[in-house]
């Protein structure tokens, strides 16, 4: 088996809170992403989204595109609005070969919200879930005739959040319909990476990698903190940097013969933790795991 290593540019520049690396390049992201050992880069907000500029600039860094994320907004928008919201997306997407789209449903989101605590986070009553997943199941068929399978990424103050609503996706949605396992997402919610992933290995074909700092992570749930002031208290960091037991899940990973990215992710405040020196840690843990049960790096 094979697996790439790619990295999402949260670490230099951060969407949900611009003005942490707000001054960062684009290229100095691709530069540092390189010279860590990254073969691949998720899309950000700096990145270009006509294909043929975005296009020149990975070759000049010999970087793949691995996905991007989509903010998907089913929950207030009809389905065939959702398609045509998605479609420039999936199709740059597709041509620079990308097999899956990281999708996230942020209708009534507060990770986002610095003013507004985890605690409140959107809770969907049995008829949302009902005619929500019905919609996502159609649109996941739709992407995936296109070549480009939704990666549904749960998140932290967004309606899929913990253990149990995953379990609940699963449970009401096709196969059509992929799932990212993000290991800091999960384990903040009080989840257990290793057992969601043994449980739907079949359906996870994407996987974020990123620890958690459990001392901060218990100081933010004692003050039910909201999602951003948690990354700027420091709750998340690189793989191997945390509490998380990677060495289990990558042995995981081998026997269930996992071949899709390796994503290094960790929205860390860039003035105080280096994106290159943590990106480099990250890269080298992901490959010491690999190393260890004989995963092929491509």
């Amino acid at each position: 088996m094979s697996v790439k290593i790619g990295i999402n540019p949260i670490a230099w520049t951060n969407d949900d809170m611009p003005e942490l690396g707000e001054n960062t390049s684009l290229e100095q992201c691709l530069q540092e992403g390189k010279s860590a050992g990254y073969s691949g880069f998720e899309l950000g907000s700096k990145f270009p989204r006509q294909a043929d500029t975005l296009r020149a600039i990975l070759v000049k860094h010999n970087i793949d595109l691995v996905s991007g994320w989509f903010s998907g907004q089913l929950l207030n928008q009809s389905l065939e609005d959702e398609i045509k919201s998605i479609d420039s997306h999936l199709q740059l997407l597709k041509s620079f070969g990308s097999k899956v789209m990281v999708y996230c449903e942020v209708g009534s989101c507060i990770h986002g919200k610095r003013d507004i605590p985890l605690s409140h986070r959107p809770i969907m009553n049995d008829e949302q879930w009902k005619s929500w997943t019905n919609d996502l199941n159609q649109l996941a068929k739709y992407t995936l005739s296109q070549g480009v399978q939704l990666s549904y990424h749960h998140h932290m103050g967004t309606v899929i959040q913990t253990q149990e609503d995953i379990e609940k996706l699963m449970a009401m949605t096709t196969t059509d319909l992929g799932l990212l396992l993000d290991t800091g997402h999960l384990l903040f919610s009080g989840g257990d990476p290793l057992t969601v992933y043994k449980k739907y290995s079949n359906r996870v074909n994407h996987i974020h990698c990123k620890d958690i700092r459990q001392e901060v992570l218990s100081g933010v749930l004692n003050k039910d903190l909201s999602f951003l002031d948690a990354v700027l208290d420091g709750v998340f960091s690189v793989p191997g940097d945390g509490c998380i037991d990677f060495e289990s899940l990558f042995k995981q990973i081998f026997k269930t013969n996992y071949h899709g990215w390796l994503v290094v992710e960790a929205e860390q405040d860039p003035d105080i933790a280096d994106p290159l020196i943590y990106a480099k840690i990250g890269y080298n843990n992901v490959q010491k795991y690999c190393n260890l049960f004989a995963i092929e790096i491509e």
